[in-house]
């Protein structure tokens, strides 16, 4: 008896064992639940834990204060569809399929509304949960495939998609239509567009709301997915689209802010919608933003998930960039000096300088992330199919190349950081043709590509110079030979996406 008392507490000990070496997320009761909530064009430092002084985000900061907040996190790209192309598929822009805001109809004609799709064979990390029994839902703007192409968000691995398909239709918030999978759901009889001038006249509020708020709906719908499927596990993707312009929140989350911020009126000069109070304005849709992350993090408390579920907040890219009919307001009327949106960083939105790129990253996993670390590893999007996987203890699918690398031991605390990190690379066809790479702290930067003066290599050590106001290229030669010998390794050519970089591809030569 006393034999078999030995041998059962022997088996006893060896199971606890096997339990404990998975690691706590696999430990748990239930597989583990993902969140992942991305905002849209929100700056590096216009939420109140990366520094905001003028607008309140009381919940991305308890996200911070519960969880691990990221200093040198990198969006997928400086613009919104190649951003989430990045994230969804875990390749670096030299081998994404998607490298740019490319309007389907100019490839695919039968096309009215979408962006470029992702083809059949881009394997996204929905896919993977799905195919693993979760329930897997997206609230948001999608833009990486129109309803009936293979883009299409049930194609790529989701059961229930709820918002935008469109990005151009997700420039108003009182659009005609949002989709249910493939339905097409009509929300305004009276939409309001995404754009307008107002160059006379008194700028009213109440000429540009409509009867139904599109982010009402979302959040609404977000809140239901998590309440719907509390038995878990499930996967939940919420790019939500504050606080991408036009800006025209509800009346009621405007009056949260100061009249006397505002002494100018926007005329949607600058594009988008014009608004009495842009500074205002702006404040609320952040405020907005943060009020659904709230709400977020309260449906899974209300079902006992908060333990058991990994949130990951943060942003496709930076704020919106200058534009020159009026200097004093960016795109869309944005006040980004007001709001030191970037903070000390270069650049914003369109740019691959680090006010472009570099994003808000915040992740919570109670008794797992510590509480309230700040972490200074460098990561992008590319890292989160990896990480995810990791996290719930999926496998990556089997011949599919990623490029990230996964965050989970940093964030789990078996690291520090990730000591040996390949290069993070960004190839990117728009606004004159840019490319950029990470190798340790240093950055290489060239702009320009897709005129007749290309500019040159530019060279950054991020470590002494995050503005990057000093380059460092005149001495770095053998840095920038070993940067071009990685492009013409990394860097496939895309003939939808073209990028001709000097001395690394024929496109150039």
């Amino acid at each position: 008896m006393k034999a078999l008392f030995r041998i059962l507490s022997l088996g006893v000990l060896i199971v606890a064992m096997a339990v404990m070496s998975r690691g706590p997320a696999q430990a748990a009761e239930s597989p583990l639940n993902v969140v992942f909530i991305l905002a849209d064009d929100l700056g590096w430092g216009e939420a109140g834990c990366y520094g905001q002084e003028k607008i309140p985000t009381p919940n991305i900061d308890r996200l911070a204060t519960e969880g691990m907040r990221f200093t040198q996190h990198y969006s997928g790209a400086p613009v919104c569809a190649p951003s989430r192309c990045v994230l969804m598929t875990g390749k670096h822009l030299g081998h994404a399929e998607i490298r740019g805001n490319f309007r389907v109809e100019k490839a695919f004609p039968q096309f009215t509304e979408g962006q470029y799709p992702l083809t059949e064979q881009a394997v996204t990390f929905a896919q993977v949960f799905q195919q693993a029994g979760y329930a897997t839902g997206a609230m948001g703007k999608w833009g990486l495939g129109p309803v009936g192409s293979t883009g299409e968000p049930n194609r790529k691995g989701f059961d229930l998609f709820y918002g935008y398909n469109c990005q151009s239709v997700a420039h108003s918030f009182y659009p005609p239509h949002l989709w249910r999978n493939t339905e097409k759901i009509i929300i305004n009889e009276h939409p309001i567009p995404g754009h307008a001038k107002q160059p006379e006249g008194e700028v009213k509020m109440d000429d540009w709301i409509g009867e139904t708020y599109a982010p009402k709906l979302m959040i609404a719908e977000a809140e239901k997915f998590i309440a719907d499927h509390a038995k878990g596990p499930f996967f939940l993707y919420l790019p939500f689209t504050e606080p991408h312009v036009a800006m025209h929140p509800p009346k009621e989350s405007v009056n949260r802010f100061p009249e006397e911020w505002d002494n100018e009126v926007y005329r949607g000069e600058n594009g988008y919608l014009p608004h009495p109070r842009p500074r205002a304005g702006y404040a609320a849709m952040i405020n907005d933003l943060d009020s659904y992350v709230g709400r977020v993090l309260d449906a899974l408390d209300d079902k006992k998930l908060a333990e058991n579920t990994l949130v990951v907040f943060t942003s496709d890219n930076g704020t919106t960039h200058e534009r020159d009919k009026n200097p004093h307001f960016h795109v869309g009327g944005v006040d980004a000096e007001f709001f030191n949106s970037t903070r000390d960083l270069r650049g914003y939105k369109g740019s691959v300088y680090e006010g472009g790129i570099r994003v808000p990253m915040v992740a919570r996993l109670p008794g797992v992330i510590e509480a309230g670390a700040v972490n200074e590893t460098p990561g992008y999007f590319a890292d989160w199919f990896p990480t995810l996987c990791e996290a719930t203890g999926l496998k990556t699918p089997e011949g599919v190349a990623l490029d990230g690398e996964s965050l989970w031991p940093v964030l789990t605390g078996k690291v520090k950081t990730l000591e040996s990190r390949k290069p993070m690379i960004w190839v990117f066809p728009e606004y004159q043709g840019q490319v950029a790479v990470r190798v340790g702290d240093f950055k290489l930067v060239r702009q320009n590509l897709k005129t007749k003066k290309p500019g040159p290599w530019e060279v950054y050590d991020l470590s002494k110079d995050r503005s990057e106001a000093h380059d460092l290229a005149a001495s770095q030669g053998e840095l920038i030979e070993q940067v071009e010998d990685l492009l013409r390794r990394e860097v496939d050519q895309n003939e939808i996406f073209p990028v001709p970089i000097p001395g690394v591809n024929t496109a150039a030569e």
